[in-house]
């Protein structure tokens, strides 16, 4: 499934944005890596955290469309603890999950999901990936 975040109208209204719903500055982090090498889920991830805060320090929208980083994020907080410049970089990716979820668009359909598949899954898993992949 691809969706996407649509710039406003500049990359720097983007990066504003981001730092608005966030409360972090993408512009601090220096690109060690620590978030990526410390991420449990990087693996699962098409883009590492390290390039994400890359793309939104310079507002590339265009190149983050269709990645899966922000929607695989645990938001387990390790790259946050782990970054040298105090970012909080959980909050970022949840502010880019919002930026999509804010143009109607959701990462999971829950009216596509078999009844059959949903009634196996547990209702706490159910809800959770509902309240972080839907609008």
């Amino acid at each position: 499934m691809t969706v996407s975040i649509r710039p406003r109208n500049t990359s720097i209204e983007f990066i504003d944005q981001l730092q608005q719903l966030s409360g972090e500055s993408v512009n601090l982090c220096m690109q060690c890596g620590t978030c990526s090498g410390s991420c449990p889920m990087a693996e699962e991830m098409d883009v590492f955290p390290r390039k994400v805060m890359h793309l939104a320090q310079f507002g590339l929208t265009e190149m983050m469309n269709g990645i899966n980083s922000f929607w695989k994020c645990a938001s387990c907080y390790t790259c946050s603890v782990r970054c040298p410049r105090g970012i909080d970089i959980a909050k970022v990716m949840e502010a880019l999950r919002q930026l999509v979820l804010r143009t109607n668009e959701n990462y999971v359909e829950p009216s596509k999901i078999p009844v059959q598949v949903m009634k196996e899954y547990p209702q706490i898993a159910m809800v959770a990936g509902f309240r972080k992949m839907t609008s």
